[in-house]
């Protein structure tokens, strides 16, 4: 393959390296060699310490004073089912596959909850200020945001503990410690891991080939919301991106070359369009508020100032949406995004699937 990189102070392409993932990046002090078996247990030590941050969130949640816990436990599913469809790829064993499913079910829960923690920041900040316009109209917004919040806390308190996380703890770690031992003994443990996939050598490979799903998938949504920028294919680039980074986070913890840099690319792109999906949210909180009849009839003025404010906060939403299509169309980052993928798949499947 035939690959290109631009240098940083010119778009003309130049001949490019092929990239090694055994070259360590600028900020990297020493050599990677692939070694099959240390690779495996690295990732399911990965798995391990994921499975510990997810579980300790627990307590900080169940409080339901702290947004950031609600926030950190939700991101600490997304990491710890990211490494798992690595360890155990599809078709995934029975318990795995439910085992999955309930900490997708632990981050549902919290969904709402966190887009209402989100606003009331912003409330609660635009509040603080001493001199500020409309502060009827933004405290009559924060007392409306509280109130919904608390009711939404308790129904998803209620589906967050049915999930049992102190057993799934304890079922989930007993499968990645024996994990290794399945993947040298292969179908010597038919009921930990059927699948013949599941062997060390073949990690890499594996690995590769979720890269390149994970990259065409976030590749077509962005295509997609070029081609109709409606807020539902945005997003679906957001999820998509977020996918992305949470991979590239387990190709980091082996020094590969450049991976530091397109991660940090990454995260600056989630967070604008985590940015924009809180105005969507927002404006679609505001207009459930407005859209009360009873609140209309009773406070027609209050409403005409938040009507106003959500004017505003679209067109704040609107500038989000136009930088991210700079973003993803011609820019310098997106180009070296591009390539660096293309490298790196290209050297997963030449050097490291013999190695």
């Amino acid at each position: 393959m035939n690959v290109t990189r631009l240098s940083a102070g010119s778009r003309e392409p130049r001949t490019a390296r092929p990239v090694n993932p055994s070259d360590p990046g600028p900020d990297h002090a020493g050599p990677v060699v692939s070694n099959p078996d240390r690779d495996w247990k690295k990732v399911r030590q990965l798995a391990l310490r994921r499975l510990e941050r997810f579980v300790s969130l627990e307590p900080k949640v169940l409080r339901g004073d702290d947004p950031d816990a609600i926030h950190d436990i939700r991101v600490a599913s997304r990491r710890l089912q990211q490494v798992l469809d690595l360890l155990y790829p599809k078709p995934q064993p029975r318990e795995i596959r439910r085992m999955r499913r309930r900490i997708r079910r632990c981050r549902r829960a919290f969904g709402n909850v966190r887009n209402y923690d989100v606003f009331l920041g912003h409330v609660d900040r635009y509040l603080s200020r001493k001199r500020i316009s409309r502060r009827e109209a933004w405290s009559a917004i924060q007392e409306y945001v509280r109130a919904r919040r608390a009711g939404l806390f308790q129904k998803a308190l209620r589906r967050f503990n049915r999930q049992n996380l102190t057993g799934l703890y304890v079922r989930l770690r007993e499968h990645l410690r024996a994990a290794g031992t399945a993947a040298k003994a292969g179908s010597a443990a038919p009921d930990l891991d059927p699948s013949p996939e599941v062997v060390a050598r073949d990690f890499w490979p594996r690995l590769a080939q979720s890269l390149e799903q994970l990259w065409t998938a976030f590749e077509a949504q962005v295509s997609e919301s070029r081609r109709n920028p409606c807020p539902t294919t945005i997003h679906g680039a957001r999820i998509a991106a977020k996918r992305l980074r949470y991979l590239l986070e387990v190709v980091y913890e082996f020094r590969v070359r450049g991976c530091a840099d397109q991660l940090a690319w990454l995260r600056r792109l989630q967070q604008h369009l985590g940015d924009w999906h809180d105005l969507e949210i927002q404006g679609q909180l505001l207009a459930g508020m407005v859209g009360r009849p009873a609140f209309l009839r009773e406070h027609l003025e209050l409403g005409q100032e938040i009507m106003t404010l959500m004017r505003r906060e679209q067109a704040g939403k609107k500038r989000y949406e136009d930088k991210y299509f700079l973003q993803v169309r011609d820019s310098l980052e997106w180009l070296r995004l591009n390539q660096w993928i293309a490298h790196l798949l290209a050297s997963c499947s030449a050097s490291l699937a013999g190695a």
